[in-house]
């Protein structure tokens, strides 16, 4: 890895990638707090199943849910509405859904990031239909101009604008996970 100030150039197979720092892990850290915050408010120590959307959402949701201090169940589900790049397909598809029963429960969905709607708007009915007593988004990014369907997410970390991003869960053909704030993905360089 190679850094110009807050660019840094990452070679992977036959791929070079240019990334921008967008948010620093101090900014996505205090809203983090903040949210968690505003849930433990809403909820006042009620039970809450909170359901992680992999991939993306696992690092976003471990930090959210040690700053709760909330009774919480976990549980994860697994849905594609991307291809192998970065485009959205438009059809959402459910490969793993909770193993917990939500009749009866408040749950809150929690996804790294809502860009089209469609997702948000699957996991709303998704949950609703199974007789969930409240269904709320919290996600840790919102993309509003790329939008498909009008949908809104309970609890937003950050607003974005119409940019690929990679870090703190996100990732760019399973790459960049691992990265701990935010970076916009500025040039992808075919080096073969």
């Amino acid at each position: 890895m190679l850094r110009f100030g807050n660019l840094q150039f990452i070679r992977w197979s036959n791929y070079v990638t240019t990334l921008k720092l967008a948010i620093s892990e101090s900014q996505i850290q205090e809203r983090v707090g903040r949210l968690a915050q505003l849930i433990k408010a809403d909820y006042q120590d009620q039970p809450l199943l909170v359901v992680g959307v992999l991939h993306g959402s696992f690092v976003f949701l471990s930090d959210l849910i040690r700053h709760m201090h909330l009774p919480i169940q976990v549980d994860f589900v697994r849905l594609s509405s991307y291809d192998e790049l970065t485009r959205s397909s438009g059809a959402v598809r459910l490969h793993h859904g909770v193993r917990t029963s939500v009749a009866g429960k408040n749950v809150l969905v929690v996804e790294d990031i809502v860009d089209t709607g469609l997702t948000a708007q699957f996991l709303r009915g998704y949950f609703e239909d199974q007789g969930a007593a409240t269904v709320r988004i919290c996600t840790l990014l919102d993309k509003p101009v790329r939008r498909r369907i009008s949908v809104t997410a309970d609890y937003v970390g950050f607003e974005v604008p119409d940019q690929f991003l990679v870090g703190y869960g996100l990732d760019f053909n399973q790459q960049y996970r691992e990265l701990r704030a935010l970076y916009s993905l500025e040039a992808i360089t075919d080096s073969s």
